[in-house]
């Protein structure tokens, strides 16, 4: 298995590389971030400096969307990043949420995030797309490699991961719903004619290491909370008991009242207080290192490749530490 450490670039930047050069230390492979225009730093800047600190991280963000950059931008900022450092990106790749909706926008449609992730490998790689109408090109990439991962939870969304991505994030760390969403993500890419074991699989959590499971709940309910602004639209679309999403995921947001963006993945955020402690234990992992490892090796036999650590809370460097120290070589036996 796989880790990644996932953050927001809040500044100063320094912090961040900072945090990603310990990750990398401590064996993880992977450095994600939000991206989010508004309300943190342009991410895109901050991943060079990250590729310049680091050798081997691989960094992307979780995610980004294809309506606040043109395709060609982001295709030609993925592929000059790759041409300075070595093929080290990954495009996470989502609807979005806080970066359009901050903006005043309504996130994008599945149909125009389908057509996104063709163009934006396709171009990223070398290869002729069409953006727009346009068909396009970028001539000077040269053996450019970008994989591009969906975030995805409804059961159209997952089944155009199973269709057209290269891996599938999945921002929760349930092993019930991991299950249940993996298992739907392998059969449409069967049912696409592709390999179900060519998609890798991120799930992506809060982590925090500790006895004190009051205070690390405290510290992370913020993620519920942010899961539950995907839980909500997924309710609007499809009913809250159509049996298409497990009610195991939308039973939680009945008290849900409004959602403040300005407190958006942080700890202490406001818009939390419905999220139960039951949902905080199921979406994250808390505890100390044993607890976090039996759940780890649960996700990996669901066929989770990689586990990305959010790691917004009062513990960073403790939590990246007790991961390099004792989690990620239990689950590198």
């Amino acid at each position: 298995m796989d880790f990644g450490l996932v953050l927001q670039t809040d500044p100063p930047a320094s912090r961040v590389v900072g945090l990603m050069k310990r990750a990398e230390r401590n064996g993880f492979t992977h450095g994600w971030t939000f991206d989010s225009a508004v309300l943190w730093q342009e991410p895109f800047v901050v991943y060079s400096q990250i590729l310049a600190a680091t050798t081997t991280l691989k960094v992307g963000p979780m995610v980004t969307n294809p309506g606040t950059r043109t395709w060609e931008v982001t295709a030609s900022t993925f592929a000059t990043l790759n041409d300075m450092f070595g093929n080290r990106t990954v495009c996470g790749i989502g609807r979005g949420d806080s970066a359009m909706r901050v903006a005043g926008r309504r996130p994008n449609t599945l149909a125009r995030l389908g057509e996104a992730i063709d163009a934006i490998r396709d171009l990223a790689e070398g290869r002729e797309a069409e953006v727009d109408g346009q068909p396009l090109r970028i001539p000077w990439v040269k053996d450019g490699r970008l994989p591009v991962w969906m975030a995805a939870y409804g059961p159209k969304a997952l089944a155009l991961t199973g269709r057209k991505a290269d891996g599938f994030i999945l921002q929760l760390a349930d092993p019930y719903l991991t299950e249940w969403m993996v298992k739907a993500v392998r059969a449409a890419a069967v049912e696409a004619g592709r390999d179900p074991a060519s998609v890798t699989v991120c799930v992506a959590a809060p982590a925090y290491v500790g006895d004190d499971l009051a205070h690390a709940r405290e510290q992370c309910r913020w993620f519920g909370g942010m899961v539950g602004n995907h839980v909500a639209d997924l309710v609007s679309r499809y009913g809250e008991h159509s049996g298409l999403v497990p009610e195991a995921l939308t039973s939680y947001i009945k008290g849900r009242h409004g959602y403040d963006y300005s407190h958006h993945g942080r700890a202490g955020n406001p818009s939390t207080d419905f999220v139960p402690d039951e949902i905080v234990d199921r979406f994250c992992l808390l505890g100390p290192p044993e607890a976090h490892i039996e759940k780890l090796r649960a996700l990996r036999d669901l066929g989770v490749d990689q586990f990305a650590v959010y790691d917004m809370h009062d513990a960073q460097e403790t939590t990246i530490d007790a991961y390099g120290a004792e989690i990620i070589p239990a689950l590198s036996r």
